[in-house]
């Protein structure tokens, strides 16, 4: 009875500062024809990194609170119930204008995204009881170079700490990095002391020029798309993990958000590096499937 009551035990509660926002996904048909027409498949779906990484922690296996900010309008209550729909845990200030992301997907999958972040930047006053009940907090880069969304997140992460919580960090994109400054940002990632930063190979190549990576956080794992993920550092072991294979790649939107989730999901069921690592690219993989299948419907 011990062990079936141990199996049914209820996961651990991952939280989640960050964006909320409407996300306009343009597959293209080709390259842009400037000043013209070009042929593309247009949908809309929720989008914003950290609530991406909420809903995909729930469907590793997980629970997650998503806290951030929205508009108050028809638009951002659609996306609170749509992500509360999606199992996750809402605690979303409603005011102003919600934000939108317009992802332009290449061919080939990659995507490039214009940003309007709309009120999810604007998050003030944080409650130290936005944390009650989390094991863990991810926080992407996004949450921490505008203000006052920025002070909010440093707030929390400190908390965070003082009360024992697995942090996490996401260097989220090169242009936000390159935007507040490299210097500046790997001084800004280190401050938060996080247990692990996540970054792909482009921010991580974008990092190293002003120092190891390794100083950045306690374990920094490095992402390379179909390639082999990297544990850099860590305080008991060292991993590499081939991605999984996918065929019919048209849209990778969401999958680094994916992979932190399924990488938390796993570490805080126990598994090890290399456990924690497959699963991140299993939650990876099962993202992009369902990205490229939306996107080429």
């Amino acid at each position: 009875m011990q062990s079936e009551q141990a199996d049914r035990a209820e996961p651990q509660v991952i939280g989640v500062i960050g964006d909320l926002v409407d996300d306009v996904v343009v597959r293209l048909g080709g390259p842009i024809n400037l000043a013209s027409d070009t042929t593309s498949v247009i949908r809309r779906r929720r989008g914003g990194s950290g609530a991406n990484v909420a809903a995909a922690v729930v469907a590793a296996g997980g629970a997650a609170r998503f806290i951030g900010q929205v508009g108050d309008d028809q638009g951002g209550h659609a996306l609170v119930a749509a992500l509360q729909q999606a199992g996750v845990e809402t605690n979303v200030r409603t005011r102003g204008r919600t934000g939108t992301v317009v992802v332009l997907v290449a061919e080939n999958g990659e995507r490039t995204m214009l940003t309007d972040r709309g009120a999810c930047a604007d998050l003030t006053d944080p409650d130290p009881s936005w944390l009650d009940g989390l094991a863990a907090l991810h926080v992407p880069l996004y949450s921490l170079i505008t203000e006052p969304m920025a002070t909010t997140a440093a707030t929390l992460v400190g908390w965070a700490h003082d009360r024992g919580l697995f942090v996490t960090v996401d260097a989220s994109s090169v242009g936000a990095i390159e935007e507040h400054g490299v210097g500046a940002t790997s001084e800004l990632i280190r401050a938060q002391a996080a247990d692990v930063l996540f970054c792909n190979a482009d921010e991580a190549a974008t990092l190293e020029p002003v120092g190891p990576l390794e100083g950045l956080a306690a374990s920094v794992i490095v992402k390379r798309g179909a390639g082999v993920a990297t544990l850099l550092r860590t305080h008991t072991d060292a991993a590499m993990v081939a991605a999984e294979q996918i065929a019919d790649v048209h849209d990778t939107t969401g999958a680094g958000d994916a992979f932190a989730a399924g990488y938390l999901v796993a570490l805080l069921h126990g598994d090890d590096s290399v456990g924690a690592l497959t699963n991140a690219h299993r939650a990876a993989a099962a993202a992009i499937r369902v990205a490229s299948a939306q996107t080429s419907a």
